[in-house]
């Protein structure tokens, strides 16, 4: 088998795939996704920044410029606002660092020479080293939590309210129930003997008269 017929091979092959190439090619575009309203943000708003891109992981500088900590996370309240960084503070390299939170009016951001510059006027390695470490405390339940758990106990309450007075109308039904049945079985018996005692009379009715 020469090279001339692997090539004629593998052309005539190449020939035969296309028209299932352009076919897939040719299909139909997917159909249109329905994109749910106010959930996603398309473009960062003007009045909006990226925690990233400000406070969060920055290092944070004292008024002569010299980095006194940095920025390890936010304190959010229960409206979703950040009111406060949680900063690490002290040590070398993490060994005996100590946390910290500051409040988020307390600090100043800057942008110089093309870099954000996060400053907390007033701070000194004094003040630093007296302040207690930031005590965590499990959060009070937001208000989306609250709303929640309301709801839940209005349709626990809905419920066991349903329960109770379906089986209190199956109670108030039971005699009236029994009743209606025990008319039924005695009107069912009262018919019967009456097609009884027809039927027997037809059947009488039926009989030849005796030859005379």
């Amino acid at each position: 088998m020469n090279k001339t017929f692997l090539s004629l091979v593998a052309l005539g092959t190449l020939v035969a795939t296309m028209p299932a190439l352009a076919q897939q090619k040719a299909k139909a575009p997917p159909a249109p996704v329905d994109i749910p309203r106010g959930v996603f943000i398309e473009q960062q708003p003007g009045n909006v920044y990226l925690a990233r891109n400000t406070v969060l992981f920055a290092k944070v500088r004292d008024n002569n410029g010299k980095i006194i900590g940095d920025v390890e996370d936010l304190l959010v309240n229960d409206h979703n606002e950040v009111v406060g960084v949680l900063m690490g503070v002290g040590g070398f390299l993490g060994a005996g660092e100590k946390r910290i939170a500051v409040r988020l009016s307390a600090l100043t951001v800057e942008e110089k020479a093309g870099k954000t510059v996060v400053t907390l006027p007033g701070a000194t390695k004094e003040i630093l080293a007296a302040l207690p470490a930031f005590q965590r405390n499990k959060p009070a339940k937001t208000m989306l939590d609250r709303i929640k758990e309301k709801a839940q106990e209005l349709t626990d309450k809905t419920v066991e309210t349903s329960t109770e007075a379906a089986q209190k109308a199956r109670e108030q039904a039971g005699p009236a129930l029994e009743k209606a049945k025990d008319a039924a079985g005695k009107a069912y018996e009262k018919a019967k003997d009456a097609a009884g005692q027809a039927y027997e009379k037809a059947k009488d009715a039926a009989q030849p008269a005796p030859k005379q």
